[in-house]
């Protein structure tokens, strides 16, 4: 009975096969569906690779499908190269008798890296097309890039196959001098609103030299790149008032991927090093984002570090890290980072004035606001905190505390906050008996102070923290809460501040529907 039982589903499965008769794959017909008709593959800076873009290709017919071939319509010569259903193809420009099975997809995965000069000179689009057989079943999809021309400033290689370096204490690092009669740019000291610029390695200014940054000057770091100012060298940027959304006038520092993926990816590059005895530097009107660290500013000369309009968002470690500085800031922005916002750390001198200090980074050990008076080295240091005045400011985040005071024994710890809303939550008590943090009895150190914590919900109500838009409207817990002595009479954008003037960068408006 057993092996009766046995030979009927055997019988079974042999009359289900012998049913089917599309074991073998059918010619294609032009019947290929797409997940689009054309694959933009966004902005990309001559000869820099683009990143990796996805087309889906559907068989919706119930057989199996054999496509002849697959290719790129400019052959060998496109800048474009794919790979095929996990297939490399001829160099991956072609592909032949490729097949799909019935109801089924498959993906096709595509870059380019292309020259400036294979755009159209009209519109600087690259173009070319994946062809999916031929003749009459012949389909295309579409495919366009926007290939932008650059400035592109990296270290020399030399004849023996090294190439330059930058001396920093006792090792060499991947880097050069900016160059003030560079045979190929020019004067590299100063960079323009005309093209775009992209350094490789890390570009320092020699000492002596001042770099300056025109208005609407565009400068893209690579990864594990930045802009070092050697001593008794000055940084100049010169940005303005824009009037549209696009920053027109805005100087940016950013990573060198356009890509609307990587818009607000931290880390893509490395930072800005004012080094000790560095001078005299002034900044305005510069949005920096996505570094590892936006200003690294160390011991200065003894000259004011002005910062006046300017954003800092998405940096991995510290929007600013201040050594020692000496730093006079005004309508000042910094949201987002791993470890601190702003740190004046070691001692120094620092005054900002209607500054929004806010963080939101995912993780507990972040902070809007870090000052102290020492360096935890091998040998702990101390330096004098001759002052650190917050006037008029927003120090907030989604941490229970985002104000961090830590004094250390044999230096001076001076500071004062004037008019701040301040997000800090002693619910635990943990603070009570803590001399830096009497926020309503010492008056020395605090004055007209809003808190926000479990009790008083102070809440800045940012238009949208996510895009860093950290603009407040009437509604807002800072509405009308500053002290006109403080006063600077343009916001961060240009508007009129009224009076009494409101925290932080940004006049109240109504936000856009």
């Amino acid at each position: 009975m057993r092996q009766l039982t046995f030979l009927f589903f055997i019988g079974i499965i042999i009359s289900l096969s012998s049913c089917r008769s599309d074991f073998e794959s059918v010619a294609s017909t032009g019947n290929l569906g797409f997940s689009k008709d054309t694959v933009y593959l966004d902005t990309v800076f001559t000869n820099i690779g683009s990143s990796t873009y996805t087309l889906k290709v559907y068989n919706h017919s119930k057989n199996d499908i054999k496509i002849p071939s697959i290719r790129l319509a400019k052959g060998l010569s496109s800048k474009y190269r794919m790979t095929v259903d996990g297939m490399q193809g001829n160099q991956g420009k072609s592909f032949d008798n490729v097949t799909i099975l019935a109801k089924d997809s498959m993906y096709i995965f595509i870059e380019t890296t292309a020259n400036i000069a294979d755009a159209n000179p009209t519109d600087f689009l690259y173009t070319d097309q994946i062809q999916f057989d031929s003749g009459a079943n012949l389909q295309n999809v579409e495919l366009v890039t926007l290939i932008q021309d650059a400035v592109f400033l990296y270290p020399k290689r030399f004849g023996d196959g090294t190439t330059e370096t930058l001396p920093i204490g006792d090792e060499e690092i991947y880097g050069f001098f900016l160059d003030a009669n560079d045979p190929v740019n020019g004067n590299e000291l100063i960079f323009t609103n005309q093209k775009p610029y992209v350094i490789y390695g890390y570009a320092a200014v020699p000492s002596g030299k001042t770099v300056t940054f025109d208005a609407g000057a565009r400068v893209h770091f690579h990864a594990d790149s930045g802009l070092i100012l050697a001593s008794n060298s000055t940084i100049n940027v010169n940005g303005s008032l824009s009037t549209t959304e696009k920053l027109e006038n805005e100087v940016i520092f950013e990573g060198d991927r356009l890509e609307p993926d990587f818009a607000d990816v931290s880390g893509q590059w490395g930072f800005i090093w004012l080094t000790d005895g560095s001078t005299n530097h002034k900044i305005n009107h510069l949005t920096l984002k996505n570094a590892a660290i936006g200003l690294l500013i160390d011991n200065n000369d003894g000259t004011n570090v002005t910062i006046k309009n300017t954003q800092i968002y998405n940096t991995t470690n510290y929007g600013i890290l201040a050594r020692t500085a000496k730093i006079n800031g005004e309508n000042l922005v910094i949201s987002n980072a791993g470890l601190g916002s702003l740190a004046c750390t070691y001692g120094g001198d620092y005054k900002f004035t209607h500054c929004t200090f806010n963080n939101n980074w995912p993780s507990s050990s972040q902070v809007a606001v870090l000052v102290n008076n020492y360096f935890n080295g091998a040998i702990p240091e101390v330096k004098n905190l001759t002052a650190a005045t917050f006037n008029n400011c927003i120090i907030y985040g989604s941490y229970s505390n985002e104000l961090n005071l830590i004094k250390k024994a044999g230096a001076t710890f001076e500071y004062q906050f004037n008019n701040c809303l301040i997000k800090f939550d002693n619910a635990s008590n943990t603070y009570t008996n803590d001399p830096l943090y009497q926020f309503t009895t010492d008056p020395a150190h605090y004055n007209a102070i809003l808190l926000s914590n479990t009790l008083v919900k102070n809440d800045p109500k940012f238009f949208n923290i996510s895009l860093n838009k950290l603009n407040i409207d009437d509604t807002s817990s800072a509405f009308a809460k500053g002290n006109s002595d403080y006063l600077i009479p343009l916001d961060i954008i240009g508007n009129t501040r009224t009076l009494p003037p409101d925290l932080g960068a940004y006049q109240n408006m109504p936000f856009p529907k």
